[in-house]
C-alpha cells in the first residue's frame, strides 16, 4: 500500500463520501495534535515516511527543532522511537512532529493546542521554531495560553460555537467591550 497516496471512505447510513485527498493537496498541509502522533518505528521513518528525504534534510530539522543531541544520544536516526514515542517525552515528541512538518514544507501549519501539557523550556522552544521557520507559512492555532497567540497576526475568538472576534491581539486589547481583552487581562466575562 502506497502510505503517501492513501485514500479513505466515509459511510454514513444516508451517503458513501469519498474522503481521498491528493498527494499534492495533503502536502501543502502539517498538522501538529495536541496529543503529538508517532510511528512505532525509526526517528528515519518518523519524519520521512515515504523515504523522499536524504539524511542531512532530516538532522538539519532535527537540529532547527533542538532535537539532535537527544536523537544522538538514542543512537541516531536509525533508533527506535517505541510505540507511540514512548522512548521520548512528551515534549520530545511535539518537536519532532515540528520537525517532520519542516521537512514537508507545507504552506500551512495547523497546530492543535501543540503546547498544553509540555514545560515552559520545551514551549518557549516550540513557539521560537514556529515563528522562525514558519514566518512565511500560514500558522493556525487553536490555543488555550494566550501567550501562545499574543504575536499572531490575527486572532479569531470562539464563544459559545460562534466566532465572535477577529483581529490583530493589539487591536482586540485595545477594544473595552473584546473578549479577548478580558481573556488576556483575566477579567470575568
Amino acid at each position: 500500500m502506497d502510505h503517501c497516496n492513501s485514500q479513505k471512505q466515509l459511510e454514513s447510513r444516508h451517503q458513501n463520501v469519498d474522503l481521498r485527498l491528493s498527494f499534492c493537496v495533503r502536502s501543502k498541509l502539517a498538522i501538529i495534535p495536541q496529543d503529538p502522533f508517532l510511528f512505532s518505528g525509526t526517528v528515519r521513518e518518523n519524519l520521512d515516511p515515504c523515504g523522499c528525504h536524504q539524511d542531512s534534510d532530516l538532522l538539519d530539522v532535527l537540529e532547527q527543532c533542538h532535537l539532535c543531541q537527544t536523537i544522538d544520544r538514542m543512537g541516531g536516526l536509525c533508533a527506535e522511537v517505541g510505540e507511540k514515542g514512548k522512548s521520548l517525552s512528551l515534549g520530545q515528541r511535539q518537536l519532532l512532529c515540528l520537525a517532520r512538518a519542516l521537512l514537508t514544507q507545507a504552506k500551512i501549519l495547523c497546530i492543535d493546542e501543540a503546547t498544553a501539557s509540555v514545560d515552559q523550556k520545551t514551549d518557549k522552544l516550540l513557539q521560537q521554531t514556529i515563528q522562525e521557520k514558519f514566518r512565511d507559512k500560514t500558522v493556525l492555532t487553536i490555543a488555550h495560553r494566550i501567550n501562545t497567540i499574543m504575536d499572531s497576526n490575527k486572532v479569531l475568538v470562539m464563544h459559545a460555537g460562534k466566532a465572535v472576534e477577529f483581529d490583530s491581539p493589539a487591536v482586540l486589547c485595545q477594544r473595552d467591550d473584546s473578549l479577548f481583552k478580558k481573556l488576556v487581562y483575566g477579567q470575568p466575562e
